[in-house]
């Protein structure tokens, strides 16, 4: 499946929190997020992402093992996901490194998930916010098929454009590399 995605800087947080009050409720959680690649850095050049994510909200503890391919809709960035859920998440770090990998960059993300049925579609929509980042980011999501990407982001585009999100505001920026950059 492809994570037909969209970002955008929001300017007036408290407004897209109401708005999408009125559709769902709020999923408060907080991601440690560790990304890994090869020592030669080849998976990040392919723009893959392989990550351990631990999550914590208000029930209970869970951590996910994602590998993202390369994209396949420069405009949003889009990528294919494949998720699966892990027991232990120290075990995954180690069987990472196991096999060779090495950390490129582990940092956390504040969220606000509201999953919510829009466009005829299941969508996702997540108020971050990254302590070593200035401003709020909105990220709204769905998956698709592949041949189903371009449909699926006017959705997306829709939705945001219900929120006040123009595509002015509409940004490529990635976490990994705006904390990278930070961090110097």
């Amino acid at each position: 499946m492809i994570e037909a995605e969209l970002k955008a800087r929001v300017h007036a947080p408290e407004q897209v929190v109401r708005r999408l009050g009125e559709w769902a409720t709020a999923r408060v959680e907080v991601y440690r997020d560790t990304y890994y690649d090869r020592p030669d850095g080849s998976l990040e050049a392919a723009g893959e992402e392989l990550r351990v994510r631990t999550v914590r909200g208000a029930d209970g503890t869970r951590t996910v093992l994602t590998y993202k391919g390369p994209v396949v809709d420069e405009g949003s960035g889009s990528k294919p996901e494949h998720e699966t859920r892990v027991e232990d998440a120290e075990q995954a770090h180690a069987i990472l490194r196991g096999l060779g990998y090495v950390e490129l960059i582990a940092f956390e993300k504040r969220c606000r998930n509201y999953a919510f049925e829009a466009y005829g579609r299941q969508l996702l929509a997540t108020l971050v916010r990254v302590p070593e980042i200035d401003g709020t980011f909105l990220e709204v999501e769905t998956l698709v098929d592949e041949d189903q990407v371009a449909a699926a982001l006017d959705d997306v585009r829709a939705v945001l454009a219900d929120l006040g999100v123009g595509a002015e505001d509409l940004t490529l920026e990635t976490y990994t590399g705006a904390v990278a950059a930070r961090r110097g």
